[in-house]
């Protein structure tokens, strides 16, 4: 990082922000300005039947002034769109008419919950604290699907779609269109406690069958922005928060039958049943503030994580999907380092077990976790989340003695995270400060004290300054982090992949083995323009201590290094003639290490055109320089990389479409001629307005020709008495992400997903690191050293590196691979009354693999299943299978405002 680079950000934002008015392209544009009155109607004098034909929805006014904004922007919508709103003691009621001029037009499919883009639908979005920033969206669709979502910052399409409040809402069809009413429950709703409600609110009107988009208060294509664009919401008076207490117990029941189990297992009875009982509950806590507990959770029909073959040193991130730890998070992570991934609570415990048979726990239970969230209406936004997971051994049996004995593989831990938040000034800028912390029951000399560290702390700040109704911003955040343990825990830590703290030709840090704590930092700004009718721009610099170390309750991939990176964008979103929209963007990033060794840079160009039919086609190109990666030799000294190029292009058709499809091709090839080819796509239909189907192919075939395997003594004196050892790889992937769902109706549903997953590798041309910083191997058979094979023993001898005076021999076990899985799980759903569901959940997971590394095809996919004909097929010796199926059933009731 540059100080040229620091100048140049700070001139590009402070040039854009003095220059004279008449010196800028223009960035704003004036805000309607709207107002809606909402209407006290007698309490159950609207029936909610998707008809609003009561008399109590006579006197409520009517608003009719919409405006496109797709495919014409600011022109006149086709069909006609009638909007009212009421309330009584309880709720808010929405009615909406829409007469068509195409009612057999109007795309109707039936869907589970927040799936309504194919689907014509209309959605109001509230900003209850009318604080401009955020919002609550409700949606509803032709044939009755609701959507719910919640913008946690000003910006139309950044939402959070874990919102799922209870509410309801019911559609009808008539000649001439359809009619809808939703009804919301003051009790979802967050907002401050007044005589009258002053709100924010707009609406959207969606109607795939023309690609149209009306909106009540449309922002402009060349803007940003949602909440700060809102009309006013008035009339709701004498409605005050309420306590919002809900329960949410379950009972769920599973078994795990394995196929083939082996009969000696004593932990494996066939069935494998068990009983769970828990709860959720949901309190509000004044008028402003929820706070959420569960004990004892169950997530039996979340999906599982996608297949993979990772060859790296490197932690896969896999996503949330627990819904606990999904609503509301953004309240609590924050936009600064990645101080809080909640997967770190229940993940997998750690601890070694060693026997004939084990019976080791998949995660670590979650005895309790509780969290509370919410708005002040000062404009403070709070998220605090604290959980409490338990002690988890595994059960162990020799066979030789016939004994059978507890380890213990994670202690009891405690995890805490606490975030404030605060706008300020009217363009509503932010500032905010989080802290997390973890500590762990271990003493002092157990064994799990040399794996995990005792206490782990991270505290952070950050800030956005928002200038010009949010067309510029300037931002950044500065963390620290702090963990402690015994020696041999805090080595571990230093000899991560994360920081390689015993590289031996480091100069800016070393490993030490007495060290009992490690802390570290992090610290980004960026500046950038968001708005405008041609030009945008980024610039972001930012830091990472080598000690920086926040994986007990965040995530941090790899630390030591000094980023640089920005873009400029030019765009059209006026449309012409043979384009819609065009984009085009040039971008640029490096990273450097403390040693000021250039990790890796990078020049990139992205080209998106959106044709009249809203056809969309990308083109990308990418050229990666030369490098010297500090990873690559997994503690061992730097390794040089060589150029990438990169070519990447994809065709879609309407997002809006029925029938949906995706094309995607990926080229490259670096400095040793090795390719990486991707093949990819998506194809997705409704055969009827019921069934959906949809499937996401991907194949990638990569060549790399440095691919660790590992690292031996012996070696030369440049390379520090190390053997490094690399080799070529030619590795194929080949995944089909399958989805078939069947909706009864909006609130019951069956759905199928399957991920069937072949991967394969070959190693060849076997060498070790040459020299510290090189980029080629010194390949064995050549420089002094011959090979020779034992079966698929690969034999090495260095005569030019004797040991004793006598060549050095070594052995290199064989590495190929060949890897299927099919994973599958089959979900019936039923909301059978608002809030509560019942869950029926079919799993099954089926492995296969084998020691070569034939490249994989689409017929390899169904391996799992069957053997291939053939000495090398996976009925062969050396090849092993695993069969698995998961049933569960979970109730849970939704009891609302005790």
């Amino acid at each position: 990082m540059s100080r040229g680079c620091r100048l140049l950000g700070a001139a590009l934002i402070a040039a854009s922000l003095s220059a004279p008015a008449g010196a800028q392209e223009k960035v704003q544009a004036p805000r309607p300005v709207k107002g809606a009155t909402a209407v006290r109607v007698p309490n159950g004098a609207i029936t909610l039947d998707g008809r609003p034909m009561e008399d109590a929805w006579k006197n409520v006014p009517v608003i009719r002034d919409f405006v496109m904004k797709e495919p014409t922007e600011g022109g006149v919508p086709t069909d006609s769109l009638q909007v009212r709103i009421a309330y009584d003691d309880a709720a808010l009621f929405v009615a909406l008419r829409i007469v068509s001029r195409n009612p057999a037009g109007i795309q109707a499919p039936v869907a589970r919950r927040d799936n309504i883009g194919a689907a014509e639908h209309v959605w109001i979005s509230l900003d209850t604290y009318h604080d401009r920033r955020t919002a609550y969206s409700f949606a509803v669709t032709a044939s009755g699907v609701r959507g719910d979502w919640y913008h946690g910052i000003d910006n139309e399409t950044n939402i959070d779609l874990e919102f799922d409040p209870v509410w309801q809402a019911a559609s009808h069809r008539e000649p001439t269109g359809w009619t809808a009413e939703m009804r919301i429950p003051f009790s979802q709703l967050r907002f401050n406690d007044a005589a009258e409600q002053v709100w924010g609110v707009n609406f959207d009107f969606w109607s795939p069958s023309r690609n149209e988009d009306v909106f009540w208060i449309p922002v402009p294509r060349n803007e940003t922005g949602w909440s700060s664009w809102m009309g006013t919401l008035t009339g709701i008076r004498g409605i005050h928060p309420t306590r919002r207490l809900e329960l949410l117990p379950y009972v769920a029941s599973d078994a795990k039958l394995n196929a083939d189990r082996d009969r000696a297992n004593p932990f494996d009875d066939g069935r494998n049943i068990e009983k769970r009982v828990g709860g959720d509950l949901k309190m509000g806590v004044g008028p402003n503030l929820t706070l959420e507990a569960t004990v004892n959770p169950d997530f039996g029909q979340v999906e599982a994580d996608p297949a993979e073959v990772n060859l790296s040193a490197f932690e896969t991130f896999f996503t949330e999907k627990r819904p606990f730890f999904l609503e509301g998070a953004r309240n609590i992570t924050g936009s600064g380092a990645n101080l809080f991934y909640s997967r770190r609570i229940g993940a997998r415990p750690r601890g070694g077990a060693d026997a004939d048979y084990v019976d080791y726990p998949n995660t670590a239970a979650i005895l309790g976790a509780a969290k509370l969230t919410g708005r002040l209406s000062s404009g403070t936004t709070l998220g605090m989340l604290t959980a409490v997971t338990n002690r988890e051994s595994a059960r162990l049996y020799d066979v030789g003695t016939g004994l059978r004995r507890d380890t213990l593989v994670a202690p009891r831990a405690g995890y805490f995270v606490a975030r404030v938040g605060q706008q300020f000034g009217a363009e509503g800028s932010t500032a905010g400060a989080m802290v997390t912390a973890v500590q762990r029951d271990l003493a002092s000399g157990e064994p799990l004290s040399a794996l995990l560290t005792r206490r782990a702390y991270s505290a952070g700040s950050d800030f956005e300054m928002r200038f010009r109704q949010g067309a510029y911003s300037l931002g950044g955040f500065v963390a620290g982090s702090y963990v402690d343990g015994d020696s041999t825990a805090i080595g571990r830590l230093q000899r991560s992949s994360a920081r390689y703290l015993q590289r031996p030709d480091a100069k800016s840090y070393h490993y030490d083995p007495s060290r009992t704590s490690l802390s570290g930092y992090s610290a980004y700004m960026y500046g950038s323009r968001n708005s405008g009718k041609h030009w945008l721009y980024d610039l972001t610099v930012g830091t990472e201590s080598p000690t920086f170390e926040t994986n007990d309750m965040g995530r941090v991939g790899t630390a030591d290094g000094l980023v640089s990176e920005g873009s400029v964008t030019w765009r059209e979103t006026k449309p012409g003639v043979r384009l819609r929209s065009f984009s085009s963007v040039l971008s640029g990033a490096t990273e450097w290490n403390y040693d000021g060794d250039r990790q890796y840079g990078e020049l990139r160009t992205d080209n998106t055109f959106t044709f009249p039919n809203f056809w969309q086609l990308t083109a990308s190109a990418f050229h990666d320089v030369r490098g010297l990666d500090e990873r690559l030799t997994r503690g061992g000294p730097l390794m040089g990389t060589g150029y990438n190029n990169v070519g990447i292009i994809a065709l879609a058709n309407s997002s809006a479409a029925t029938t949906r499809w995706q094309a995607r091709v990926y080229y490259g090839k670096d400095e040793f001629g090795a390719p990486t080819n991707r093949l990819s796509g998506l194809l997705s239909f409704k055969p009827t307005p019921q069934w959906a189907f949809s499937m996401q192919p991907n194949f990638l075939r990569i060549v790399t020709t440095q691919q660790y395997v590992t690292t031996l003594g012996g070696g030369r004196l440049q390379t520090y008495g190390n053997r490094y050892v690399f080799a070529r790889i030619d590795q194929s992937t080949f995944i089909a992400t399958t989805r078939l769902n069947y909706t009864f109706t909006p609130d019951v549903s069956l759905e199928v997903y399957a991920e069937p997953f072949a991967a394969s590798g070959a190693y060849s041309k076997y060498g070790e690191l040459a020299a510290p910083g090189a980029r080629g191997l010194r390949l064995y058979g050549t420089d002094g050293t011959t090979t020779s094979y034992r079966g698929d023993t690969l034999v090495v001898t260095d005569n030019a590196t004797p040991t004793a005076g006598l060549p050095a021999t070594f052995k290199l076990a064989p590495n190929d691979f060949n890897v299927r899985s099919f994973r599958s799980n089959v979900v019936f759903r039923w909301e059978y009354r608002p809030g509560s569901t019942l869950f029926v959940v079919w799993q099954q997971n089926r492995s296969a693999d084998a020691p070569y590394g034939d490249l994989v095809s689409i017929g390899d996919l169904a391996d799992p299943f069957r053997s291939r004909v053939g000495s090398r097929g996976f009925g062969a010796s050396g090849v092993s299978h695993e069969l698995s199926n998961f049933f569960a059933v979970k109730l849970n009731f939704w009891i609302p405002a005790l």
